[in-house]
């Protein structure tokens, strides 16, 4: 009689469940399983989404194979990658879109022992394949165009980028609204691409990336000061409601108006809203609402990347600081939180939590921390989210087996200091990294698009490779 073998599933392909995913398929005991589950037939780099949905030619390098995820050629491995969206998230199973017989599953139920969530995060406007209505991912002022329905495949993804392209090149004036990593490439890619065109970047803070050193800041607007068609504007926030109100006001040119708060008027053809990325973590709201921070949509965890809920209010500081050195976060945790981590427990032990829907104790939401994180001693190198949940679902394993040595308490994450690179057009860009930050040149046009390709199976010695 067939038995179902044990199973781990990890919910998205991209940077986090990919890592955990070859972690686990790596270390499981052969009576074990992966589920890799994405609603995309390739894992999308959306880390050159910008640059590449602006400068034609490249945008096939954006959507890697998931045929090779596992790293392993051995055809007596139970692992698989199933394309599918899920649907509902239960204490021991998941809904699937779709069956898959041909793999053992005969209905659209699947039960699990484990779960990885590595759903990320919905992408702003601008770059959100997925928007239910692809005419509203980007403001014309003339909408005779319409981007087409993405539904996850390579190829529907390299004409929807082939046709954001056409967009931006018809557009004579284009408004940027967002002074963070996103926005800023836009704003210089399409400057430095196209310039003839006129662009404008609105930020509603008087400094660009926040969330990263002053320097960066400094180092970005030199830059675009620099741009002779790019006028930045700083400390002034979009209405909305101007951009929704109907009828739509146009100037003499036929532009699109909008405004600000403080009434400023702005005319363009095209308006691309980069204000930020939403946490994927509508399945978890709707499994278990107490899991889900309702002040960020982040989903609560422990630093084992394990789902958590907070523990039941307190009173008093006294009885606060009472509990904080009593209470047991779970029955593997290492350590007391501090007063600036509310305390927490876990009923789902075996549900993890990685990457930009993980509320990961202050770190940036950026793929790195998801599938490789360093840290400031150049020496050594942090566990990212995807590395310590699968390795902390190993040592559970084997706990549960009986494995000698197995009764050490779970790793545990420690975010490591901010770390990003944002281009600033098509020649430089500026970074920080271990609390440096600089500035470099000699970028090439693809951004090294090819350098991801491996981290899925792929060697890539020759650009044609990405058509697959």
């Amino acid at each position: 009689m067939y038995s179902s073998p044990k199973t781990v599933v990890v919910l998205g392909a991209a940077y986090g469940g990919c890592r955990a995913s070859q972690i686990l398929a790596a270390g499981l005991p052969e009576s074990w399983r992966v589920l890799l589950i994405d609603r995309n037939s390739h894992m999308n780099n959306v880390y050159i989404f910008p640059r590449l949905s602006v400068l034609p030619g490249h945008e096939h390098k954006a959507f890697i194979p998931l045929s090779k995820v596992f790293l392993s050629e051995d055809p007596t491995l139970l692992h698989r990658c199933l394309q599918a969206t899920v649907t509902s998230i239960r204490r021991d199973s998941i809904t699937l879109s779709r069956a898959f017989p041909e793999h053992g599953l005969a209905t659209t139920v699947v039960p699990y022992d484990y779960m990885i969530y590595a759903l990320g995060s919905l992408m702003p406007p601008p770059l959100d394949l997925w928007g239910t209505d692809p005419a509203d991912n980007i403001v014309q002022a003339k909408p005779d165009r319409n981007l087409p329905v993405y539904r996850g495949t390579k190829s529907e993804g390299i004409a929807w980028m082939k046709e954001h392209q056409k967009i931006v090149e018809d557009a004579p004036t284009i408004l940027v609204v967002g002074g963070g990593a996103l926005g800023i490439q836009f704003a210089t890619d399409i400057a430095a691409i196209y310039s003839e065109k006129k662009v404008t970047l609105l930020h509603s803070r008087k400094r660009l990336l926040p969330r990263f050193d002053e320097a960066m800041h400094d180092e970005t607007l030199k830059v675009l000061e620099t741009m002779e068609n790019v006028n930045v504007i700083l400390g002034e926030r979009l209405d909305m409601s101007s951009v929704k109100e109907q009828p739509v006001k146009h100037n003499e040119l036929g532009q699109r108006i909008v405004r600000t708060v403080t009434g400023r008027e702005i005319a363009s053809d095209l308006l691309l809203m980069c204000t930020g990325q939403t946490p994927n973590t509508g399945l978890l709201k709707e499994f278990d609402p107490a899991t889900v921070n309702p002040d960020n949509s982040l989903a609560r965890i422990l630093r084992t990347m394990q789902l958590s809920v907070l523990t039941a209010p307190l009173t008093s500081t006294g009885e606060l600081e009472d509990a904080l050195k009593q209470v047991i976060i779970s029955e593997t945790a290492a350590s007391i939180p501090t007063l600036e981590e509310p305390p927490m427990e876990t009923p789902y032990p075996h549900i993890f939590v990685v990457g930009d829907a993980a509320d990961a104790f202050g770190a940036i939401a950026a793929g790195h921390n998801a599938y490789y994180q360093a840290s400031a001693n150049t020496y050594r190198r942090l566990m990212s989210q995807g590395e310590v949940a699968a390795r902390n679902i190993l040592h559970l394993i084997r706990r549960s087996e009986g494995a000698s040595g197995e009764d050490e308490p779970l790793e545990q994450y420690t975010p490591g200091p901010p770390a990003i690179k944002v281009s600033l057009g098509l020649d430089t860009a500026v970074f920080q990294s271990q609390g440096i930050v600089g500035r470099r040149d000699g970028a090439s046009p693809d951004l090294g698009a090819a350098l991801m390709w491996p981290a899925f199976g792929f060697k890539i010695t020759d650009d044609d490779q990405m058509y697959e």
